[in-house]
């Protein structure tokens, strides 16, 4: 499954996304002064303040949405490293184990570039230091504005619709065990999500029904996954056009000609971040936006709720691994396939994948990624082989811990990547070999 439709991982394609939430306007300025004056005034307050402290984490949560709540709590963990003192460390390391109890670091990042959709990708980190500006923030893009008008009746994707989209969502049944499905977008299109009615109300019953809402990756995951995605995805020095031959750098470096802050840091990174980071490019300038990706919606739904809890369906070094142990052949690959289409030509299959998002057919969506990952494979053999490293043998994980999760007449909400879901190696077809019934919900 190749270019910018694949579901490889969410750690990473998060991790760009939430630079880019932290390089703009009042947000930057707010969180770039926020560490050092919250350290200076937790050094002096009281721990009886650290009540109003939950309260406020899960004001942040609410009112702002998810992304912005776990911004904040990235804020505190900012604060904690510069602490000068053993007081200010210990005042703000119960502030942000408050504000995770509170959910203000509890949801997922909110975006990542398309969906775990075959090609789930780890959040691509952004350039450090790149100022967002009317591009949004990551040069060679133009993203549609950041937050939509909703009282002038349109989003970015045109007028405010009245009914979400359809989405693939599935019930998988076996005796009293219920498991319901949904593929996701990591990032999306506002006018998917109408506000009041964000969800269908079959989705939305669903939702309300499971006690435990299960993501690829655990919030906790999320919250630390940036560090990670840096460490083994990025080089001390420039290494990529070392690990390139020389006409596949050509092609990367005359593609990110125009933008010489992009060339700059993916000189530094491995090939597999490389090809993310180009695809993450592709998906946002298709006008998709990171703050409407499924789960992050999700979530600003299910933690209103009380008693709920998020768990991941694999670790964030499990997520890793499937990446960090492709071989130099397989990740070459993966970058090839990115690089096969003109962007333009990339940003119209991400447009097609919306599409077959909305209509809501996991199976018609896996048979136009299989179609399209082979007419753009360099090699077919190495493009398999990271096919089944970074989407199947996390299918049978995934399924693995849902039958871990779920229990009698407590029924799971699983949401995953689109492309994760259908075909013959998918999530769905696993579930009914183990004698799960799949209906279309």
């Amino acid at each position: 499954m190749g270019g910018p439709c694949r579901p490889e991982a969410t750690a990473a394609r998060r991790f760009i996304a939430m630079r880019r939430q932290l390089m703009g306007g009042r947000r930057a300025a707010f969180f770039t002064v926020f560490p050092t004056v919250f350290s200076a005034v937790l050094s002096i307050i009281p721990a009886a303040a650290f009540a109003v402290v939950a309260g406020l984490c899960t004001a942040v949560r609410v009112t702002f949405g998810v992304a912005f709540g776990v911004a904040f709590a990235g804020a505190l963990r900012a604060a904690l490293k510069k602490a000068s003192s053993d007081a200010a460390r210990a005042a703000l390391t119960l502030v942000l184990a408050i504000g995770v109890l509170a959910g203000a670091s509890g949801p997922a990042f909110a975006g990542g570039a398309v969906a775990n959709t075959p090609g789930v990708h780890p959040a691509v980190p952004m350039p450090p230091g790149t100022a967002r500006g009317a591009n949004g923030g990551i040069p060679g893009f133009h993203a549609a504005p950041a937050v939509p008008s909703y009282a002038s009746g349109t989003t970015a994707g045109g007028p405010v619709r009245t009914q979400p989209a359809r989405m693939p969502f599935y019930v998988a049944t076996r005796g009293n065990l219920t498991i319901y499905l949904l593929g996701t977008l990591h990032v999306g299109d506002p006018a998917d999500y109408p506000p009041g009615q964000p969800f269908r109300p079959q989705i939305l019953a669903a939702l309300a029904a499971s006690p435990i809402l299960a993501l690829e990756l655990s919030p906790d995951d999320l919250l630390v996954s940036q560090d990670d995605v840096s460490k083994y995805g990025v080089c001390k020095r420039p290494c990529l056009p070392g690990l390139l031959p020389d006409p596949l750098w050509q092609k990367l470096e005359a593609r990110m000609r125009g933008n010489p802050e992009a060339l700059a840091e993916i000189r530094k990174m491995r090939p597999w971040l490389a090809s993310l980071l180009v695809e993450t490019y592709d998906s946002l300038s298709a006008g998709l936006q990171t703050e409407y990706g499924t789960e992050a919606q999700l979530q600003n739904v299910f933690l209103r709720w009380k008693g709920r809890r998020i768990v991941g369906l694999e670790t964030l070094a499990e997520q890793m691994r499937a990446f960090t142990n492709l071989s130099l052949a397989q990740q070459r690959e993966m970058l090839a396939q990115d690089l096969a289409q003109t962007p333009a030509q990339n940003v119209s299959d991400v447009q097609t994948l919306l599409h077959l998002w909305r209509v809501g057919d996991a199976d018609a969506i896996a048979a136009w990624e299989t179609a399209r990952t082979e007419k753009l494979s360099h090699d077919a053999r190495v493009a398999a082989s990271v096919d089944n490293r970074i989407v199947y043998e996390r299918n049978r994980r995934f399924v693995s811990r849902m039958q871990q999760y779920v229990a009698p007449n407590k029924p799971l909400f699983v949401a995953v990547g689109a492309l994760h879901l259908g075909g013959p190696k998918g999530v769905l077809q696993l579930l009914r070999q183990r004698g799960f019934n799949v209906d279309p919900g």
